[in-house]
């Protein structure tokens, strides 16, 4: 598969392959186009493949000479991506390919996420299907879709097929760690009824803006703050000076994706500008003191408006209540693993229609702590007379002792690269727990080359780092 806008980066099929894949939109729940891709790419070389109705695809093919009775492994990645843009981007990403680019060191996307997570597994699998140059062990290659909603390509697929208990996920993002347990996690989402009158006087916009975001497992403990509990302590406080009527409220676009901007429209009965202003300012002074959120803003504008279809100001006191009183980030840290968070949730969208509705991404290790901190959602919901809900539920990878993939590996990189890879638990959610229920035994490892910002418009994938987990890759096919 030969580049055009990556061209002359190395390794070139793998960089090709990934070029094509962002030229097909492939964000969540928008992935057939690029399941029938993989099922064009297997028919055209002769492959057995299978696409179940899910649109997850597996491929197989037969280990290389002298290789074709070792024991089978497993490549597994996801096909979907997060779509985020900038404001100012108008590429639709639903219908058109990304605009991707490099400068020499990174890949990026003009203005979009890349989806280096996780396109590069994707691209990894194929450039190694596609040469029968390199040796290998049989494969069994697994690309799941909507991952980043909750895994839902991982729990519906059927394995029974696959002969593999060794299984390399190419779905983590930092180059020389090697991920043997995560998170377990679940979607919970509080829905608060939102009945509208018309309510007339002066228009207020609110608006926080500029936060660094980023991802709710890997990023929920570097000190950001989320946009949608800044709104509302933002509305709590003016609120404490004046009645306001609520008319308009969305922030986030991801539960997995901790919210950079958040925006609201109220009524605001005896209006005051610059005392909103003054709030605005104390508030922003403590979110850039607080966090490390250098360029955090908190505004206020005027809405060329008089009133609108909005809610009481009751109303507007319980969805600001609601807003405070739900936790956000980190709720315990590990008491087993140094440094690793055990528990935590993310508020990562936050929008009012008909109703006020809060979809949290919450997370564990362990399962018990994961059920209580899902009551305390239920229970607040209950003070608040709001639904809810739950999905997408899904299991903790748990460590395994005794794991010849890990030991082979580990090894591999020694004498590669002359020092110790990082082998840790992480708190971030990966298919492996989920995998690893279907196919009883199986051994796991997750790794993959240096990303950075993954779920913003900041992504980046690391060229150099790139060619170097190929090669191990390679390597690691080899020793196993």
């Amino acid at each position: 598969m030969e580049a055009v806008k990556l061209a002359g980066l190395e390794p070139a099929n793998v960089f090709g392959f990934f070029e094509k894949i962002c030229s097909i939109p492939h964000g969540s729940k928008n992935t057939k186009a690029i399941s029938d891709y993989l099922v064009d790419f297997a028919q055209e070389r002769g492959l057995r493949y299978i696409q179940d109705e899910a649109n997850n695809v597996v491929i197989f093919q037969n280990g290389t000479c002298g290789m074709e009775n070792h024991a089978t492994v497993i490549l597994q990645g996801h096909m979907d991506m997060v779509c985020e843009k900038e404001p100012s981007c108008t590429l639709d990403m639903a219908t058109e390919g990304l605009d991707v680019t490099h400068d020499n060191q990174y890949v990026y996307a003009n203005g979009t996420t890349l989806g280096g997570d996780d396109g590069i597994a994707v691209a990894y699998a194929l450039a190694l299907l596609d040469d029968p140059t390199i040796a290998h062990p049989p494969l069994e290659v697994v690309i799941t879709v909507d991952e980043e909603i909750g895994m839902l390509g991982a729990n519906v697929i059927d394995l029974s097929m696959l002969n593999g208990r060794m299984l390399l996920n190419l779905d983590s993002e930092d180059e020389g760690i090697f991920t043997v347990s995560c998170a377990g996690g679940c979607h919970a989402c509080i829905s608060l009824p939102a009945e509208r009158k018309a309510v007339y006087g002066p228009c207020v916009r609110l608006v926080v803006d500029g936060l660094q975001g980023g991802h709710s497992g890997a990023e929920i403990h570097k000190n950001r703050a989320n946009a949608n509990k800044v709104m509302g302590e933002f509305m709590s406080r003016i609120q404490a000076v004046m009645p306001l009527c609520l008319t308009s409220f969305s922030g986030g676009t991801k539960d997995n994706a901790i919210p950079r901007s958040c925006q609201a429209t109220l009524v605001a009965m005896g209006i005051k500008l610059e005392r909103i202003n003054e709030i605005a300012d104390t508030l922003q002074a403590e979110i850039r003191e607080k966090y490390d959120e250098p360029d955090a803003t908190v505004q206020a504008f005027d809405v060329d408006a008089l009133g609108g279809n909005a809610l009481t100001s009751e109303a507007t006191a319980k969805v600001i209540g609601l807003l405070c009183a739900v936790p956000n980030g980190v709720q315990a840290m590990s008491d087993k693993i140094p440094g690793l968070v055990e528990t935590s949730l993310n508020l990562g969208i936050a929008k009012l229609g008909n109703a006020m509705n809060l979809t949290f991404s919450v997370r564990s290790s362990v399962n018990q702590e994961k059920e209580a901190l899902l009551d305390k959602l239920k229970e607040l919901a209950a003070f608040y007379d709001a639904s809810y809900t739950q999905n997408g539920e899904y299991p903790a990878w748990e460590y395994k002792e005794d794991s010849h993939l890990r030991d082979v590996m580990v090894q591999t990189y020694r004498n590669m690269f002359g020092k110790e890879p990082e082998v840790l638990a992480i708190h971030a959610g990966l298919e492996c727990g989920l995998l690893g229920e279907k196919l009883p035994g199986l051994d796991c490892v997750s790794f993959g080359p240096q990303m950075h910002d993954i779920h913003t418009s900041r992504e980046k994938l690391d060229i150099a780092s790139t060619e170097r987990t190929w090669k191990f890759l390679l390597e690691v096919l080899k020793a196993l």
